[in-house]
């Protein structure tokens, strides 16, 4: 797969250097927000990882070049291109073969950071277990990706337009590590409480540093997943949200769509029925995680 991949020098520079270096999403930039938001987002995330000390390396594919450490140019070239594909890991190929733009969705990234040998990825938030997927089946590959592949994955939780507790329970018989940053309950993406109690709290980056050196060291396969409660001030009230998020949910069944379509759809719907408070909330979460991010990527630096 490195024959197609276009490392920025800034990036290989401080991976030969053995710098801290950490892997960013580009699905927030193509299909996560609407412009000119998701390149302020993208380069406002990118800043607040070189403030920690570390190297912001953003991931997409423009015509078919897997980029790892996007220029400014490439960001806003993809926030504003048509057509651009939503890449997980059985895309890559055609994307590729065909010289296509792609934005790489969380388990697209830890592909592509693994081969480039990033162990660290900021997010937003995780794909897991859709609502009613006892019937649809429907669960996301990022799951899959984070029980074999080597990267530690820092979000605000799983999408809280997904199945919370399905995800968990998917993710403990997957053998993921699932760390709770600085609080007793799980986050919900928009709120800093989902009703499921962490079953791992850490307080302290370095503690969090310490964990993935251990399990680097024992030969673990596999990812960890770090959930970071959204700041208290940029919260919204999970019952409101949740109650909001059924009836986007409802919608989407009386409108047909499945699949890939699903989670953007539900996510401009959340948006719409909030009055923009969900895309504020999920820019602020994305802050956050990028700056925990930066201080585990600092601490394993001292280890």
């Amino acid at each position: 797969m490195n024959r197609y991949i276009d490392i920025n020098p800034e990036v290989k520079v401080a991976l030969d250097g053995g710098m801290a270096v950490i892997a960013l999403e580009s699905t927030i930039i193509a299909h996560g927000m609407p412009y000119p938001k998701n390149v302020e987002t993208a380069l406002a995330v990118e800043e607040v990882i070189r403030s920690k000390g570390a190297v912001p390396a953003t991931i997409g594919i423009i015509k078919g070049r897997i980029k790892v450490g996007m220029t400014r140019d490439e960001i806003e070239y993809l926030a504003k291109a048509e057509h651009v594909v939503k890449v997980s890991r059985r895309d890559f190929p055609l994307i590729a073969s065909k010289g296509l733009d792609g934005a790489t969705t969380v388990a697209g990234t830890m592909m592509v950071a693994e081969q480039a040998a990033i162990p660290l990825f900021v997010t937003g938030g995780i794909g897991g277990v859709h609502r009613g997927a006892a019937e649809s089946f429907d669960i996301s590959a990022d799951l899959e990706e984070l029980k074999q592949t080597n990267v530690v994955v820092i979000c605000a939780g799983v999408k809280s337009i997904l199945d919370i507790g399905a995800t968990l329970e998917y993710l403990e018989t997957g053998g993921v590590p699932v760390i709770t940053y600085g609080s007793d309950e799980f986050p919900a993406f928009y709120s800093r409480r989902s009703g499921f109690p962490a079953e791992c709290r850490m307080d302290d980056p370095r503690e969090i540093a310490e964990l993935i050196k251990v399990k680097t060291d024992m030969g673990l396969a596999g990812g960890i997943l770090v959930a970071c409660p959204i700041p208290k001030e940029h919260e919204i009230d999970f019952e409101s949200m949740d109650q909001t998020i059924r009836r986007a949910i409802k919608e989407s069944g009386e409108m047909g769509i499945t699949g890939k379509r699903i989670t953007p759809f539900l996510l401009d719907k959340v948006k719409e029925l909030t009055e923009g408070r969900s895309l504020e909330a999920n820019i602020q979460l994305v802050l956050n995680n990028a700056k925990v991010g930066g201080e585990i990527a600092s601490a394993m630096m001292d280890l």
